[in-house]
């Protein structure tokens, strides 16, 4: 017996790879909308979300139905609008558990953290971003925080002065270039001496932002290499600028740099000289 098959109807597509292709879309649309929600802006409606990623508002609630479906979004009572739900956190639970960087800093993050008596934490780069995955409140009433999973782009951020350190002074102009770090002032002169900073960044072996991306808060942070001698993170000190002096930045440096190679060491790897 022979079965053949009926001709797709109209509007029906005709191939898997069309299939494919139209389900790749939808997830990249997907996590476009997730990625609107910003520590900056955790509250967005449909007409805010339709506008930063270029799709019909049609398009953006039900996107939205099915995120909320999922918790992955959740309705603020008052306003209406959306913000991210629990449920990202079940998603990002597993991949943070398994983090060894995350594992092998914590204990001493929570060192570094009573030492300094300011907010310790772990940052991972995502090939553009330095991403927090790893954070310990400072114990005193004004502190400097942030959300796990933020992200900077920002080439005065310290952690992000670390990594492009790390990248080579040509990756990292080009990044800065075509807009992927932002530099302000990023002229000739500007540029040119930002990139003899990073080589000063990798040679002292730790970098700072004192007051730079925000005039309230100082930042200072200091790379991690894992057994292979690859960057794999770095630790960061955190504080409002009103309570850190010069001399107190220089031994707030001094203590993530030494942080930073005990866990490097218990990453197996081997701290810089």
């Amino acid at each position: 017996m022979r079965i053949s098959k009926a001709p797709p109807a109209a509007g029906q597509e005709n191939d898997n790879g069309s299939s494919d292709s139209r389900g790749a879309s939808v997830l990249v649309n997907a996590i476009e909308v997730l990625r609107c929600f910003t520590v900056e802006e955790p509250l967005q409606g449909v007409t805010e979300i339709a506008a930063k990623v270029g799709l019909h508002k049609s398009t953006v609630s039900r996107i939205l139905a099915t995120l909320e479906q999922e918790d992955l979004v959740e309705r603020d009572q008052s306003s209406r609008r959306f913000r991210l739900g629990l449920g990202l956190i079940a998603v990002a639970g597993p991949l943070l558990a398994d983090l060894d960087e995350r594992r092998a800093a914590y204990p001493v993050l929570q060192e570094l953290g009573e030492q300094t008596g300011e907010t310790t934490a772990l940052m991972v780069w995502n090939g553009s971003e330095a991403v927090s995955v790893e954070q310990i409140p400072s114990r005193q009433q004004v502190k400097h925080t942030s959300v796990l999973g933020t992200r900077y782009n920002t080439a005065l951020s310290a952690s992000v002065q670390v990594f492009l350190a790390h990248e080579g002074t040509d990756r990292a102009g080009a990044m800065i270039r075509n807009g992927s770090i932002v530099l302000p002032g990023a002229d000739g002169a500007g540029l040119d001496a930002y990139l003899l900073r990073l080589k000063e960044v990798e040679e002292r072996g730790y970098a700072v932002n004192y007051g730079e991306t925000s005039l309230e808060e100082v930042g200072v942070a200091a790379p991690v290499f894992d057994h292979r001698g690859n960057l794999a993170a770095c630790a960061m000190v955190a504080a409002p600028r009103f309570r850190i002096s010069a001399e107190q930045l220089q031994a707030m440096a001094q203590a993530c740099r030494q942080a930073a190679g005990k866990i490097t060491v218990r990453l197996g790897g081997q701290p810089p000289a």
